[in-house]
């Protein structure tokens, strides 16, 4: 089956190759450009001469990558052409990750540095240098959130939804009276005020809690002191106002209230902060007797890790910052002013308000065709796979109707012996999990590797394993100095001809809420040999057998990376022989060496790699004589782009692979992982149409630069200013 990029595109340039995009003047639809340029975090160093591959001038610096990641997030909040609302929560998500991203990376950072690590990263930095671009780049990114709330978004959610936010000194008399009866009885009891004296200790304050630093006076004594108050934000971050759609943030009603906190002292100051704790706690774990014990003491010490960050209010005068500076252990470049609203992840609330118009329109997803099961709700989801390998695609397709009905159906089915699943992350209430234990409740061997290192997910998932070890479920938490990252399920049924194992393998986590989320294909199969492969990958995910032979899956850190190796290798040769080398790939990040090495010398022989990678970035593309070949997207839309798809083109007889596995080192090395090629041909098409449609998209892409500069490209007329997205949606609409 020979399909290029260049067949279906006329503007290709004549050799089955992928058209090079130009930059136009304007959307087509009119979108005001400026309002979407965002400035450039990565800084590469000039190159000169001819480098080897190895040359850090060929890298982009992971962390600085993930920070212009963030600012595409950030456009979308920009971008007219969303509706209001779902740019309030773009918003949002743009400070959700900030906090992560300065937990995990820059507290990463920070032990780097306070360890005197010297290695250098591939693009070439210290751990030093490192924190100190990040600090840098992250404040710029920081005050751009700010003004993108007060400047843009709050005043168009005002104009056409009539949402008003509010500040206190805004509002009238009566308004005011009116909040402070509902400060005395909604707040003012659960509040509990902190001094901070000789005998009062500094209060240890939760990681991403906002704070109220209170500045106090005695009258008569004429001494100054100094008090936390934690704010209250369990029912919500906004008090509503009385009318419609009226809000104020509960931190200014408590801030002007106060005073009855502190009866008898006068309020000199009252200045919002928050602070951010570091979630890199690194422990042994080939050290660790016990791993759930290992995983809930880290737990711990992550709950009182170091803070990494604090955020303040820029009118907090310095005798505050400099207390909480020395309280907190924290570098003046730690702290980050805020003139305006801290903590932004609170735009969620605004955005998730009952205003349907302002919204993206409600996608429901459909059920295919083959496994509609009609008013009667009869379907036998093991028919359908036995006549032929089934690839479903969400949120396009129902993951409730497919992936959850195939282990609802394995529990009640009175033929299945067992069941066996891997779970990473799940949702609260799982329907899967309540499958699992019904399954073993009635005599089913269930056995589910529960991944307790997952990160921020560790004590839910602890919580998950042990309701399902309390049903009679065989649970296992992981592997000691691996995470166990694969998406993979296997049910071994009884039936005329034998025992038969059905397969599931996906690229996304058995998640009912993020499946409706989150781009992801799952593979449904009943193979022998791939039965056999999965199968095998229990054995050793369960009990002992590092040593398995797999013949068609492909697992980390056994085979995966030198299996991809090869591959590129093979375009390398086919280039050589053929004239038609070509490799497409999606992602959700790319940061290993050895494997953009290998991109980079399939560029060089002349092999057309085409890449879509939604995060982190170390690969250099477009570079003369380097990786000139290379193109490489970042799609950003109203859903998550998580799927991992690999294209080769093998000379017209393509392999097509999907699985749970980026081109990260830590995927390829510290994870295991599960890759499976797709053999049916209708299958093949459609992944290969996905990857094409990401590659040529005009709406949702960003193209990446040389120079690190990503650039959204432009619709050239009004009917290209369609995003892929929005096609799958039209495309599986018009098939149900």
């Amino acid at each position: 089956m020979e399909r290029s990029i260049g067949d279906i595109d006329d503007r290709g340039d004549g050799a089955g190759r992928p058209p090079q995009f130009e930059p136009v003047e304007r959307f087509a639809s009119g979108v005001d450009i400026e309002a979407l340029a965002i400035p450039r975090s990565t800084e590469p160093m000039p190159i000169h001469g001819s480098p080897q591959l190895d040359d850090p001038r060929l890298y982009f610096n992971r962390e600085l990558s993930w920070l212009d990641f963030n600012w595409r997030v950030l456009a979308q909040a920009l971008d007219a052409r969303n509706p209001i609302l779902e740019r309030a929560f773009f918003l949002a998500i743009t400070a959700s990750n900030l906090d992560e991203f300065s937990r995990k990376r820059v507290g990463g950072l920070k032990r780097q540095v306070a360890a005197n690590v010297t290695q250098l990263s591939p693009d070439g930095r210290s751990p030093t240098e490192q924190l100190a671009l990040v600090r840098q780049k992250i404040k710029v990114l920081h005050n751009r959130m700010t003004e993108t709330w007060d400047a843009v978004l709050k005043p168009q959610i005002r104009e056409t939804v009539g949402v008003q936010i509010h500040d206190y000194q805004d509002l009238n008399v009566e308004e005011h009276r009116w909040l402070r009866k509902y400060f005395m009885s909604h707040i003012f009891p659960i509040l509990t005020p902190l001094a901070v004296d000789q005998g009062h200790p500094f209060p240890f304050i939760s990681n991403q809690s906002l704070s109220l630093a209170v500045e106090l006076r005695h009258p008569k004594r004429g001494t100054e002191h100094f008090a936390r108050i934690k704010v209250p934000t369990g029912r919500g971050r906004w008090i509503a106002l009385p009318g419609e759609l009226r809000f104020i943030p509960v931190e200014q009603v408590i801030a002007h209230n106060v005073g009855e906190l502190f009866r008898g002292m006068d309020i000199v100051g009252v200045h919002p902060f928050r602070i951010t704790r570091n979630a890199d706690v690194k422990r042994d774990e080939e050290e660790a007797d016990d791993l759930l014990a290992m995983i809930s003491e880290e737990l711990r010490e992550r709950r009182f890790a170091r803070v990494v960050r604090l955020e303040i209010d820029v009118h907090a005068p310095e005798r505050v910052r400099r207390l909480l500076r020395r309280e907190l252990e924290l570098d003046e470049s730690d702290v980050y002013d805020v003139s305006g609203l801290i903590d932004l992840t609170a735009c969620h609330e605004i955005a998730r308000l009952d205003v349907p118009e302002h919204r993206f329109a409600p996608w429901e997803p459909v059920v295919p065709a083959d496994w509609d099961a009609g008013a009667d709700g009869d379907l036998d989801p093991f028919e359908i796979i036995r006549e032929r390998d089934v690839l479903v695609h969400h949120p396009y397709q129902s993951f409730a109707a497919t992936v959850q009905r195939f282990i609802e159906a394995a529990a009640n089915d009175p033929k299945v012996l067992a069941i066996k699943q891997t779970l990473y992350r799940t949702s609260s209430q799982s329907p899967i999990v309540r499958s699992l234990m019904r399954a073993a409740d009635r005599g089913k061997q269930v056995a589910v590797l529960v991944e307790v290192k997952a990160r921020f997910d560790e004590q839910s998932n602890i919580e998950w394993g042990q309701q399902l070890e309390a049903a009679g479920v065989h649970v296992t938490y992981g592997l000691v100095g691996l995470k166990t990252h694969c998406k993979t399920t296997i049910i071994i049924r009884e039936e005329a001809d034998g025992l038969r194992v059905y397969c599931h393998v996906g690229t996304g986590n058995y998640n009912a809420t993020t499946a409706k989320l989150y781009t992801d294909f799952g593979l449904f199969t009943c193979d022998p040999v791939i039965g056999v492969d999965v199968t095998n990958l229990f054995h050793y995910l369960t009990g002992y057998a590092p040593e398995q032979e797999y013949r068609e899956l492909i697992v980390a850190p056994r085979d995966m990376r030198n299996q991809f190796i090869r591959s590129i290798r093979e375009e390398i040769e086919n280039q050589r022989r053929f004239g038609n080398g070509q490799i497409m790939a999606k992602m959700n990040a790319l940061d290993d060496p050895a494997i953009i090495q290998e991109l980079y010398r399939a560029s060089q022989a002349g092999v057309q790699v085409d890449l879509v990678v939604r995060g982190h970035c170390r690969l250099r593309p477009g570079l003369k004589n380097i990786s000139e070949n290379i193109r490489l997207v970042s799609i950003l839309g109203r859903f998550l782009e998580h799927s991992r798809l690999y294209y080769f083109h093998r000379n017209g007889s393509p392999d097509v692979f999907i699985g749970s596995a980026d081109w990260q080192r830590r995927n390829l090395d510290d994870r295991v992982e599960a890759v499976v090629a797709v053999k049916d041909d209708a299958a093949k098409a459609v992944i290969i149409d996905v990857l094409e449609q990401a590659v040529r998209d005009r709406r949702q892409a960003w193209e990446l630069g040389p120079d690190g500069r990503y650039t959204q490209r432009r619709p050239l007329s009004e009917s290209g200013a369609i995003g892929i997205q929005d096609q799958l949606m039209r495309d599986h609409a018009q098939t149900s």
